[in-house]
């Protein structure tokens, strides 16, 4: 029998074998055999995978890899660690790529938490001086922080951050205490969590789930952790929310939700083991209060990806334009223009962030976090109304679509076409048109996108009180007080 000793209600073993098995996954009340029985699952997953081909095309190689000169060789940019400002502007790039790629749907495509893990490692002098709570294991945090990005950079692991809690009853800080994940034992070579993390975007889809609490009043020890898992560890479980795309449609019809889409997962853990070289902190709440600086490059990641959006919806604004014949109407104009500002705006919140980046404690390059705050806040509170313009760009087009079939049909189709052509396109091109805004805008998946961004960036109210928690007002307000000539 292993040696145990009791601390804080938690039971420290010096060992305890351990065993992995199949990923459990759980759609619709319906345990899956295998993750790819799912076709949206299984269409995401090719999606996915076909960012890694990328990697291997001349056309995409600069975008998705770099020369790391550590090992001597290329590497993905996912896991590249930005050390200076150019580093962040050739970082960028994979953002950029991985929301075309995707058109903007997947709000944690694979290269997002990767940024967590960089965050991590640009405050490893921190991690460094901190030591596990917990007597039996004695994790060294820096060490396994510089080894979990070197094990991301030479395999492209592909891991999902689940940092956020079940939505439950919030009453009080203590009401979720059910859910919340915390450490149950604790072993010579790891420690025993159960819990469960919400919103595991692509967790289902991954190698690893990369996750930590929200620091609270009172955090106890046993919930200060930040670690790392295989997604088929023994004792998880998840259960996927409602599939909204279309897998296996016509890519006419629907040419973005044809290609499936990233799951959300509430992910359960139930005595799941938690390597030793996989913990970056055990007990120690000045480390869950990390979480905001660490996540610094994951918000740029969100801004940069909702400024590709915003050039995608110019772009399909410019098409309709043409295609309806419309861009010699002052209004319509007026609108694009509308769509223009959006899109130039976010670029310069992204530019101005990165030309004001600062190295960190660890040396690594971070982007100016205010600028980053207030233009999340600005995305999110201009969304809804940049989507309802290229909706009312569109006119009946959104709401009038007929589909491949009925182009096909000889019966019908003939009729479609001299009914319905655009300035210069056939009715049949307009409507791919048509079609690609509507899953872009309309569908229920560009409903899921449009809620999950609100939540991503972190809801106005949150970003607006860090903006006055974070921002340097007290130089302005010596400024202000030399022209008042106050003392």
């Amino acid at each position: 029998m292993p040696n145990q000793r009791r601390r804080n209600g938690i039971t420290q073993n010096s060992s305890e074998p351990r065993v992995f098995r199949t990923l459990q996954v759980w759609v619709n009340g319906r345990l899956l055999d295998k993750v790819t029985d799912e076709p949206a699952l299984n269409a995401g997953i090719d999606l996915m995978a076909s960012m890694f081909d990328d990697q291997f095309r001349p056309e995409t190689q600069e975008d998705t890899t770099y020369f790391d000169v550590s090992a001597n060789r290329q590497a993905s940019r996912a896991w590249q660690v930005p050390r200076t400002k150019e580093d962040l502007a050739d970082r960028r790039r994979m953002i950029e790529y991985t929301s075309r790629k995707t058109v903007g749907t997947f709000g944690r495509p694979p290269d997002l938490a990767p940024t967590i893990a960089v965050g991590l490692l640009a405050y490893l002098p921190m991690f460094r001086d901190k030591k596990s709570s917990f007597d039996v294991c004695q994790p060294d945090f820096a060490e396994n922080i510089e080894r979990f990005v070197e094990l991301g950079r030479n395999t492209n692991l592909t891991a999902a951050e689940s940092l956020t809690g079940p939505q439950n009853d919030r009453s009080s800080g203590y009401a979720a205490a059910v859910s919340l994940l915390k450490v149950v034992s604790v072993e010579r070579d790891g420690v025993r969590v159960s819990g469960a993390k919400s919103v595991g975007s692509i967790a289902a889809q991954s190698n690893e789930i990369f996750f930590t609490n929200l620091a609270y009043g009172g955090t106890p020890p046993e919930a200060c952790i930040w670690g790392s898992v295989p997604v088929a560890s023994d004792g998880i479980r998840m259960v996927s929310r409602e599939m909204l795309s279309n897998p296996g449609a016509n890519p006419f019809d629907h040419p973005i939700t044809c290609h499936g889409e990233e799951a959300d997962q509430l992910i359960m853990f139930d005595n799941v083991f938690v390597p030793k070289d996989r913990i970056f902190n055990l007990g120690d709440p000045t480390l869950v209060n990390y979480y905001g600086p660490v996540c610094n490059w994951a918000h740029w990641h969100v801004l940069t990806r909702l400024a590709v959006k915003a050039e995608i919806f110019v772009g399909c604004g410019h098409l309709v334009l043409d295609v309806l014949g419309t861009g010699h109407i002052p209004a319509v104009q007026g609108m694009l223009g509308e769509l223009i500002e959006y899109a130039q705006t976010l670029r310069a919140f992204i530019y101005a962030a990165e030309a004001r980046g600062k190295p960190t404690i660890g040396e690594v390059m971070g982007p100016d976090v205010c600028l980053l705050t207030a233009g999340r806040l600005y995305s999110i509170q201009n969304y809804p109304r940049i989507i309802h313009v290229l909706q009312e760009l569109c006119g009946q087009g959104l709401v009038m679509r007929f589909g491949k079939a009925a182009f096909d049909n000889p019966d019908i189709g003939h009729r479609l076409a001299e009914l319905l052509p655009g300035h210069g396109v056939s009715g049949e091109v307009k409507e791919m048109l048509m079609n690609f805004i509507w899953d872009l805008t309309s569908s229920s998946l560009a409903g899921r996108v449009a809620l999950f961004e609100n939540v991503n960036s972190s809801p106005a109210p949150r970003l607006r009180d860090r903006l006055y928690r974070e921002f340097d007002r007290e130089g302005l307000a010596d400024m202000v007080k030399k022209m008042v000539g106050m003392p």
